[in-house]
């Protein structure tokens, strides 16, 4: 099952639970950072839920492409990928699109993944229509 983003309340309710699923767009609705760290909407609390729980972390694709603030977001992204690492959540790259222009194929997502910091062991990437 795939959850998009909530509010924070949400998203921690969401990886209490023992569901087999991906939450995707986590650092979205972040309205600013802190003055030393990224506010990510992720930290160690949340990755150990999501480690025991066996929910995956989703980055979308789309999310990035159609974002105002692209720069802000990568940084979180990026920030989240640290610490999914840090605590061995499972990372997926989406390609979630609305219309059939804005999919891009394996090989680009495969590189966009490295860029953010993704091991090429690491890149799992799913595809889906909303």
């Amino acid at each position: 099952m795939i959850i998009s983003n909530g509010l924070e309340k949400f998203n921690r309710n969401i990886l209490e639970t023992k569901k087999n699923i991906i939450l995707i767009g986590i650092e979205k609705n972040k309205p600013k950072d802190f003055m030393k760290s990224r506010n990510s909407g992720l930290n160690q609390v949340l990755c150990k839920l999501a480690k025991k729980n066996n929910i995956s972390i989703g980055i979308s694709f789309n999310d990035i492409l159609n974002s105002k603030d692209r720069i802000n977001l990568l940084g979180r992204i990026m920030f989240n990928i640290k610490l999914c690492r840090k605590y061995k959540v499972k990372v997926i790259l989406c390609n979630s699109t609305k219309n059939k222009e804005e999919i891009r194929n394996e090989k680009d997502l495969r590189a966009f993944a490295l860029t953010l910091g993704l091991s090429p062991s690491e890149i799992n990437i799913k595809r889906f229509l909303y």
